[in-house]
């Protein structure tokens, strides 16, 4: 199985965790975390509704597990796979961690920090920098955050 099959596989783990956010009124983003085997080692949703934690976005959510299970904050035989482009405290998670690798799904053209607004992850003055893969499942992933933020419902609420 090729790269690119592989971050469409693992996209689609992740975009169960994105719907499952919706049970709790969160914004649908789903996160996880693959080890060098390609095992699922930490899952994240945004869970900043559920919680009231402003922190609790699915990145940071599945870095924390990930790190939990591994024992170890280093998480550098691992692979990030996030129905969004992380945004800059994202990023910084990301870097903290020493993620090598991050796969994305939807572009987030106001707040991302992989390649749209900032790149923070592949900033050169930073001490680490990281392989982005970017638009994988982008429309499904894309479809989830429209039709949560199309919903009179929920509009009136962001």
């Amino acid at each position: 199985m090729g790269a690119r099959d592989q971050h469409d596989e693992w996209m689609l783990l992740a975009l169960t965790e994105a719907r499952a956010a919706l049970a709790s009124d969160d914004v649908p983003v789903g996160a996880i975390i693959v080890d060098s085997a390609g095992q699922v080692i930490g899952r994240g949703r945004n869970e900043r509704e559920l919680h009231q934690d402003p922190t609790l976005h699915a990145e940071v959510v599945a870095i924390r597990q990930a790190a939990a299970h591994t024992g170890d904050w280093h998480l550098t035989e691992c692979t990030l796979i996030v129905t969004l482009e992380p945004c800059v405290m994202c990023s910084g998670a990301i870097l903290a961690a020493r993620l090598p690798t991050v796969v994305f799904g939807a572009w987030d053209e106001k707040a991302g920090a992989a390649g749209s607004v900032y790149d923070v992850l592949r900033d050169r003055r930073l001490n680490h920098r990281v392989e982005v893969f970017a638009g994988v499942n982008e429309v499904e992933c894309g479809t989830i955050l429209r039709e949560f933020f199309e919903d009179p419902a929920r509009r009136s609420r962001r």
